[in-house]
């Protein structure tokens, strides 16, 4: 039998220095937050977050720019978009001819909220591990999958796989809509993130209808 490694443990909320997370986003990124504990980002200002499965997040990570934030949350994986995006969504799906189908991608744009990922080095000081994906950790079903899905996905706490680079203008690494045809001046294009995100939550769905037993009368 393979030995198996236990998840590491979530620290309790005493131990997130909220302050500390809250100055990081403000003043080193720029980010809104909300007021409260824990700490949440502010959606629809500088940013969308597009939300699917694990594996369909990794799946689209060949479309974005290296500086283009994503995060991990159980088993599943948030894409920072361009403000906006939340609201294309719909009418994007129907264009690409997925909108007949429920797929498991959700968005948060205007008026929304995410929680607030520890910063990277908070990670690494809270949780025993990188809060960030080291080279070549990044492809799917490797085992930097794996690692960064054990390292979130037994403590439902978010978590950096590419985190934001304080200094930079996020926007300009975001996908954007009108990056298709290079109308986005360079920028990732949500159009083929959203394609492949599509796509393979579709996969995933058939699997699970393949999966279940078949009931006989």
């Amino acid at each position: 039998m393979v030995p198996t490694v236990p998840f590491p443990r979530r620290p309790p909320d005493a131990v997130r220095p909220d302050g500390t997370v809250r100055h990081w986003y403000e003043n080193e990124l720029g980010w809104a937050t909300v007021p409260g504990t824990p700490v949440d980002l502010l959606t629809g200002l500088r940013f969308d977050v597009l939300e699917a499965p694990a594996e369909a997040g990794y799946a689209a990570l060949r479309h974005l720019r290296p500086g283009s934030p994503v995060a991990v949350r159980a088993d599943r994986m948030l894409l920072f978009v361009a403000a906006g995006s939340a609201e294309e969504l719909p009418g994007l799906l129907d264009w690409l001819e997925w909108g007949s189908l429920t797929l498991d991608i959700g968005a948060t744009g205007s008026g929304g909220r995410v929680e607030a990922p520890l910063p990277p080095g908070l990670a690494r000081g809270t949780r025993g591990g990188p809060g960030e994906a080291e080279p070549g950790e990044e492809g799917p079903g490797g085992a930097g999958q794996a690692g960064h899905l054990r390292a979130a996905g037994s403590q439902g706490a978010a978590v950096w796989l590419r985190p934001p680079e304080p200094g930079c203008e996020v926007e300009s690494s975001l996908p954007t809509l009108s990056a298709l045809g290079g109308g986005g001046g360079g920028a990732p294009d949500l159009v083929r993130l959203v394609e492949t995100m599509a796509s393979e939550c579709h996969r995933i769905r058939l699997r699970g209808r393949c999966a279940q037993p078949l009931a006989f009368s």
